[in-house]
């Protein structure tokens, strides 16, 4: 089988492998369809990342199953959403629904990643093994297509919970968004269709601003983080910047709500006083994706999310890796093109 392999900075190559064999009579194989591009991934192919070259690229997908062991829930053939993590379902972090955190898989496990996540594969390759998937995967909904679903549950998760927890909270609350990158752009659209007020993006990139601004957006060009924006409800993080974070927290207003869904690779540090006094909740960490995967793609089918809304770069399999090299904010590669 082939997989797509990072192995440098600016350097993507297709590669063949041995052909990938169950570990256990649990798992199952898949066929990766369609395969979306992190905000991860954009770090990783431009050298932003800690992560040791080489290993095999991508964990947001929509996959056909090819080889079933002893599931009665699934059978060859079947199209289901795959969850990014492997997790079990059964152990005591699954039942809470933390299930980034599962307990029957080394920590941090995800696909797309290599070694220092378990070590897992990725996703764009020819063949990829599911250990648990009554768990990990999740049929569509007859009127989500795998287009739609592929980043069901890593980054349009990730942009849900930016906001749209924090909506419930602040009926028609304000929202500043600042960075690049795919889940800036879906925060834009979740906000919108979730009943927003005011929706401000700020970025350096010209092409992010009119994806914003088409999307309903106010949008406005930075060129250097200031100390603070004017303030608003729900703030979201998406810059890889701390100084744009310390702005992000300043320009909260009390008692509301800043996530930062991007993965920092080194600490940083917050003001912790500021936000004590004015009632700040800050969130970050990984999304738990099979917990939530099921949770996306029902609203996807009931139009309460659009993933293609932030019109994302479509293309073909053996594109993948000219794509993911290029600047736009979301790639999506889908097998059936020719």
């Amino acid at each position: 089988m082939q997989q797509l392999m990072f192995e440098g900075t600016g350097k993507l190559a297709w590669r063949q492998q041995p052909p990938l064999v169950l570990a256990r009579p649990t798992e199952v194989k898949v066929r990766p369809l369609v395969v979306a591009a992190c905000d991860l991934d954009r770090q990783i192919v431009r050298g932003q990342s800690p992560f040791a070259p080489p290993f095999a690229l991508g964990h947001e997908f929509v996959a056909e199953i090819l080889e079933v062991g002893e599931s009665r829930t699934w059978q060859v053939g079947d199209v289901a959403a795959v969850a990014y993590q492997p997790s079990c379902g059964t152990c005591k972090m699954c039942r809470r629904g933390t299930t980034s955190a599962c307990q029957r898989v080394p920590k941090t496990s995800m696909y797309g990643l290599g070694p220092v996540a378990g070590d897992w594969g990725g996703a764009l390759s020819d063949v990829v093994r599911v250990p648990f998937p009554d768990a990990m995967l999740c049929r569509l909904p007859e009127n989500v297509t795998p287009l739609q679903a592929a980043n069901a549950s890593d980054n349009l998760l990730d942009a849900y919970r930016c906001v749209g927890p924090q909506l419930a909270r602040i009926p028609a609350g304000s929202v500043l968004v600042a960075g690049s990158g795919g889940i800036s752009l879906l925060v834009v659209d979740a906000a919108r269709r979730l009943g927003a007020g005011q929706i401000s993006y700020l970025s350096p990139d010209r092409l992010h601003l009119e994806r914003a601004e088409a999307l309903g957006a106010n949008a406005y060009p930075v060129k250097t983080w200031p100390d603070r924006f004017p303030s608003h409800d729900i703030t979201v993080d998406c810059t890889n910047d701390p100084r744009a974070l310390h702005a992000l927290v300043a320009s909260t207003a009390p008692g509301g709500f800043c996530t930062s869904p991007p993965m920092y690779f080194a600490d940083v540090t917050l003001p912790m006083a500021r936000m004590c006094m004015r009632g700040i909740t800050f969130s970050t960490g990984r999304t738990n994706g099979a917990a939530g995967l099921p949770r996306m793609l029902e609203a996807i089918s009931k139009g309460e999310l659009d993933p293609l809304a932030i019109q994302p770069l479509i293309v073909p399999w053996r594109e993948a890796a000219d794509a993911l090299l290029g600047g736009e904010p979301k790639v999506i590669i889908d097998r059936s093109l020719s």
